[in-house]
């Protein structure tokens, strides 16, 4: 590394520390008024019918109730709902389901979901391609026979949230998550500059790529993340953003980082240039709130709006780029709480 190189990590926040040692969503439109009208008279269904109800769905429309008791299809009828008379109850078809939950350890790692279908009045499975016998006799063992199966590749996983004051690495240096925006986050631009753009990770699983960065000048970048992973509008240890509306200078404002954590301090300040060693960089906002390596990139909030992301300063002040212009550089949105 260049004498230059560490005097700005030193001096930033991104990981003079780490650098040093290795380490080891779609809005949903409001339920149909009609819909929820349906969905009382299925509780009330489920109530009077007791142990013959046989489940419940919508289809075409219309309501559809399930019944074990083919001389109790009148009652359903007579709520305005259409009968569908089915061997298993939803009691019969829970217990069933509560079995192969009970045997979860020796579920084998080719059968990925298990659950009720009323619909079809069965017990559904998905399996792994080619692993459907092995699937059946999971089921069989929990004493479950009446099984649909159906195979995938497409194996579930787990989505994980991404939100600002958290750390990422790049290759083996470490900064934070400013703000989710749609697609990913905002952070400094040095993060990329001065790593040379390594693989992105967190947690140690991929992250995703570089969206665009900018560093001297301005010390901004964005992070496109990939699908395994779900931005939300949060910064660790402070709370929900609303917006990016700017403070005055002499707010309060909270930073949250990876290194340091949430610290609290004051806008001071702005439209500052600061002639880093490697570059300066103009337009920050300086804060006497603490900011260390490792912390680059890193949220600062004011209340609940988003007011930069942390770019550097010395053991009395700490800078912020601001992040509105990161937005309009980029096109992006916040991802609010």
């Amino acid at each position: 590394m260049t004498t230059r190189k560490t005097a700005l990590l030193a001096s930033a926040g991104l990981t003079a520390l780490a650098l040093a040692v290795p380490l080891g969503g779609t809005a949903t439109a409001a339920p149909a008024v009609d819909d929820m009208a349906l969905a009382r008279t299925a509780d009330v269904l489920s109530t009077d019918l007791g142990a013959d109800f046989g489940g419940s769905w919508l289809e075409n429309g219309n309501l559809v109730v399930a019944v074990t008791d083919a001389a109790r299809a009148g009652e359903v009828a007579a709520a305005g709902a259409v009968a569908k008379v089915v061997r298993h109850s939803e009691a019969d078809l829970d217990t069933m389901v509560a079995g192969m939950n009970a045997a979860e350890a020796t579920a084998p790692d080719s059968v990925t979901v298990w659950g009720v279908d009323v619909r079809n009045n069965a017990v559904n499975m998905t399996v792994l391609p080619g692993t459907a016998e092995e699937g059946r006799a999971f089921a069989a063992a929990a004493g479950v026979t009446d099984v649909r199966i159906t195979e995938s590749a497409d194996r579930p996983r787990l989505f994980a949230d991404i939100q600002g004051g958290e750390a990422y690495n790049i290759g083996s240096s470490r900064c934070s998550v400013g703000f989710s925006v749609g697609g990913g986050f905002v952070t400094a631009g040095h993060c990329e500059a001065l790593t040379g753009g390594g693989a992105l990770s967190k947690d140690g699983a991929a992250l995703g790529s570089w969206g665009g960065s900018q560093f001297p000048g301005a010390d901004y970048a964005w992070v496109q993340t990939s699908g395994d992973w779900n931005p939300v509008g949060q910064v660790s240890g402070v709370g929900a953003v609303a917006g990016s509306t700017e403070a005055e200078t002499g707010a309060a404002v909270s930073k949250s980082g990876s290194t340091t954590g949430v610290t609290q301090g004051s806008i001071g300040a702005k439209n500052q240039t600061v002639n880093y060693p490697e570059g300066s960089v103009s337009g920050l906002t300086a804060t006497d709130a603490l900011c260390q390596p490792g912390d680059s990139g890193g949220a600062f909030i004011a209340g609940d709006q988003a007011q930069g992301v942390v770019s550097g300063g010395n053991s009395a002040t700490c800078y912020f780029q601001p992040v509105n212009p990161i937005l309009s550089a980029y096109g992006l949105s916040l991802v609010t709480g």
